[in-house]
């Protein structure tokens, strides 16, 4: 039964306002109090590492794990216009090849005081194009590339974006600003050359389907014929393609399509360690003696290749070298200070074990 007379209103009574939480939130002033040095200096520990000492260094540490204290990465990048962010894109994060890169470059930003961002763009130029948009807009202190900016739409949105840009992995005379790579072209040359010297004349390739590993394939493959090691009136060197990122399935696929067509082939150049790896198992399940019958290099020399039975043969490329040398002249630039030779051919060395 409702007591409420007809002609008065129901009284509605407000729900309590709840009083905001006070922030309480432990603050960089807390930090440099409980280890005992100015705020400046615990600003300095947490921001640039390399700028304390390591006693120092190590009290902010303590202060800052007893505390629980997150640092406010966005009030500070705000005030200082820097993000303390770098970007990388590489093709893919299941290429063992490009982990040396990513874990230098992410040790070395690690001890200037910064981040890296990691952004996987595939091996299509639309995809890379997407996936530099989204990172522009977050205003990282630099990017750093897996390869050539082929794009010209990319291209132009870093050159406008002012962000320093590392392009890494090849070698080009037009580079959007610095660059630390390698000539694909002449590791194919140099690959030629070294397995003619080692008297095989019938070469083939088993190559991925993107165009750095593409044009090692051509370079060798131009190589090897000047060398003599085509049939005669062959303007090209036998080769079957697979789609990347590669797989030991692919290797092994490749291999028996190989022998298919050209049962004679006693030498075979592969895109990747990842692709030789599966030409010599397949190798071995066919009874095919490695390196009498068939000598096989890859590409990489990544952590599995020396302990192989027979160990791999391939080319080495100082990844380590380039993360940390990436991350240097990200850093020098972000910080406004003068890049000289930003330019740097890495080079490249033929590593020779047992199945070559």
């Amino acid at each position: 039964m409702n007591d409420t007379p007809a002609n008065k209103p129901a009284t509605i009574t407000p729900a309590p306002r709840r009083s905001r939480r006070k922030s309480g939130g432990i603050t960089l002033r807390d930090v440099a109090a409980l280890a005992g040095v100015a705020p400046i200096t615990a600003s300095r520990a947490l921001n640039t590492p390399s700028a304390v000492s390591e006693h120092i260094l190590q009290r902010v540490k303590e202060a800052v794990e007893k505390t629980g204290y997150v640092p406010n990465m966005l009030a500070g990048g705000l005030a200082s216009r820097k993000s303390r962010l770098v970007a990388a894109v590489i093709p893919t994060i299941s290429g063992n090849v490009f982990l040396e890169v990513v874990q230098s470059l992410t040790a070395t930003l690690a001890g200037y005081g910064y981040q890296l961002m990691l952004g996987q763009s595939g091996y299509e130029d639309s995809r890379e194009d997407e996936l530099l948009e989204a990172i522009i807009g977050r205003r990282p202190d630099g990017v750093v590339l897996t390869g050539i900016m082929r794009s010209a739409q990319g291209r132009q949105r870093l050159l406008n974006s002012g962000i320093p840009v590392v392009e890494t992995w090849d070698l080009t005379d037009n580079p959007i600003d610095m660059l630390i790579g390698f000539s694909h072209e002449k590791v194919g040359q140099a690959v030629a050359q070294y397995l003619h010297r080692r008297g095989k004349r019938r070469v083939a390739t088993l190559s991925a389907n993107d165009q750095r590993a593409q044009r090692r394939m051509k370079a060798f493959s131009d190589t090897a014929v000047v060398l003599g090691m085509a049939l005669p009136g062959e303007t090209t060197v036998p080769g079957a393609m697979v789609p990347a990122p590669t797989n030991v399935g692919m290797g092994r696929a490749g291999l028996r399509e190989l022998l298919a067509r050209h049962p004679d082939i006693d030498a075979l150049f592969c895109s990747s360690d990842t692709v030789a790896l599966g030409v010599l198992t397949e190798a071995q399940a066919q009874g095919i003696r490695v390196p009498d019958q068939l000598a096989v290099v890859g590409m990489g020399d990544l952590s599995f290749a020396a302990d192989l039975y027979p160990s791999l043969t391939t080319v080495r490329i100082d990844g380590a070298r380039i993360g940390a040398l990436a991350a240097r002249f990200i850093v020098d630039r972000s910080q406004e200070r003068e890049v000289r030779d930003g330019i740097v051919d890495i080079g490249f060395s033929i590593v020779e074990r047992e199945s070559a």
